[in-house]
């Protein structure tokens, strides 16, 4: 559903709406407008608009934490976000270093504190056909509100609602019946304590812009979100690669700070960031990490314009522009012939003037060279597939882009980093590939 990521950048046509459903019809004024403050009206515009853009029927209890969806609102198209956002970060990972892998493959992931509607699995499943959840929440009336919307569109074969003892494992894959998992995703709560959500109300400097409707359970949890966060991360040093990603939304950019200092504290350097804005009254943040050795791209990985760079994963891209007067053709061939002569897995395509190479070890530096020389070559043979335990592995691209004057165009060489998890390895490959270039 690709007409997902343009939903909602324009202000939502009330009157427009208003012809297309009797029951949002009745909360719209005079003036075509809506009163934000006024809870039955936030859950009737959600109601309506998931059922316009997604096809999806949802019954949303009245005590119960509503998502409305509607620009500068609430958080509902944040909560789309994220779900895009995995969406990305799975494919630049989960689908090797291929550019048109199977978007529509089987993908499961675990949703933690699903709330009253369930409102991540039926996104994640009406946004991608091969997508299934499992989804725990500890909150009996969560559970069978969720499951009701789950059986009311038709999706109990690919959305699972499962009861979570508080006291357990924020991942029971036993207790789900998997043994692995593609993802998890939670909007954990924010605030430490009922006190911690009054003085945070007490601070903001106009009333809320809409109606919040959440009950205790969804918005206060012992520590907030970054001990809850922290409980995730600690688990996820038991699973491991058990799971590929784990991710948590987040509603303060100081436990970005908090969170990653963990993450690096525990080893860990293959994780991503993000920030969700929409408009100017809402904000939240994200975090994925994972343990296994897929870097997801750029784009995907480094979101959050305002974050340190001391805070950021290494960066997944090296870029390099030769000279003016080199043509695109040429540097293909220069290009292809080069790592075409290294003893590791290496396809190019002219078409696109792309390549994807892997390596089980350094192939490609002076030292490796002269090992293998003196070795007789026996070991300098190109490989046919892609080695069983991979060090290094890229994709580089070659593409035109504007120089300095108008009329002028320059080749850029874009070496992507795609799998591996050592930075001077692939920094090395990158200075290997830039002087070899600039040499020709």
């Amino acid at each position: 559903m690709e007409h997902a990521h343009n939903l909602y950048k324009k202000d939502v046509d009330f009157a427009a709406l208003a012809l297309q459903s009797r029951d949002f019809a009745k909360y719209l004024k005079p003036n075509n407008q809506l009163d934000f403050t006024d809870p039955a009206a936030v859950r009737q515009l959600t109601t309506t608009l998931l059922q316009q853009d997604f096809h999806l029927k949802v019954e949303i209890p009245e005590d119960r934490l509503c998502p409305p969806f509607y620009k500068d609102v609430s958080d509902a198209q944040i909560r789309l976000n994220y779900i895009l956002w995995l969406q990305a970060l799975i494919d630049s990972t989960a689908g090797g270093l291929s550019e048109g892998y199977d978007r529509d493959r089987e993908v499961v992931g675990l949703d933690i504190g699903t709330g009253c509607i369930g409102i991540y699995p039926l996104l994640g499943c009406t946004t991608r056909p091969g997508w299934k959840f499992v989804a725990t929440d500890i909150d009996p009336d969560n559970l069978r509100t969720s499951q009701h919307n789950v059986t009311l569109n038709n999706l109990d074969s690919r959305i699972r609602i499962i009861n979570s003892d508080p006291d357990g494992p924020l991942f029971p894959l036993e207790k789900l019946g998997h043994e692995t998992l593609d993802f998890t995703m939670c909007n954990p709560p924010f605030y430490t304590s009922r006190n911690e959500l009054i003085e945070c109300a007490k601070q903001k400097k106009r009333p809320p812009f809409s109606a919040c409707t959440g009950a205790e359970v969804e918005m206060v949890t012992h520590g907030g979100e970054v001990d809850f966060v922290r409980k995730m991360i600690d688990e996820s040093l038991h699973l491991r690669g058990r799971i590929q990603w784990y991710t948590s939304m987040l509603g303060k950019l100081s436990s970005i700070s908090v969170l990653v200092e963990t993450l690096v504290k525990h080893g860990n350097h293959n994780f991503a960031v993000t920030e969700f804005e929409q408009g100017s009254k809402t904000k939240r943040w994200a975090l994925a990490w994972s343990w296994g050795d897929r870097r997801p791209t750029m784009d995907v990985a480094r979101g959050i314009p305002s974050l340190p760079k001391s805070l950021f994963p290494f960066p997944a891209d090296y870029t390099f522009t030769l000279p003016a007067d080199t043509s695109i053709d040429a540097s293909s061939v220069i290009l292809n012939k080069e790592l075409a002569s290294l003893p590791w897995y290496w396809s190019w395509d002219q078409h696109s003037s792309a390549g994807t190479g892997f390596a089980s070890e350094n192939v490609w530096s002076r030292q490796a060279r002269r090992k293998m020389k003196l070795a007789g070559d026996k070991n300098a043979v190109k490989l046919k597939e892609i080695p069983d335990k991979v060090a290094l592995g890229v994709r580089v691209y070659l593409r035109l882009t504007q120089g300095d004057k108008p009329e002028e165009q320059k080749v850029q060489t874009l070496v992507r980093w795609a799998q591996g998890t050592d930075t001077v390895l692939f920094e090395s490959f990158c200075g290997m590939v830039k002087r070899k270039m600039e040499a020709r």
